[in-house]
């Protein structure tokens, strides 16, 4: 995959502790970040897969009262 340069500004102690925790990984800080940002990325993907979830199971029996408890497939 081609790769974007991307500049970003951070405080000393920011960029020390980015040094810091990437070396402690055997990684470079460029790594590190584009790590994280992926994890950040699958969380937020899962807390929107959780939160539709739940929103189903709280208004399932107002779906089934309007639109019946027949199911795709099973007419």
């Amino acid at each position: 995959m081609a790769k974007t340069q991307l500049n970003v500004r951070v405080d000393e102690v920011t960029a020390r502790a980015a040094r810091e925790r990437a070396g402690a990984r055997g990684m470079s800080v460029n790594k590190y970040i584009e790590e994280l940002v992926r994890q950040d990325v699958g969380e937020a993907g899962h807390a929107f897969v959780q939160a539709a979830s739940d929103f189903m199971k709280q208004y399932e029996s107002v779906f089934a009262e309007e639109f019946g408890t027949e199911r795709e497939g099973r007419r």
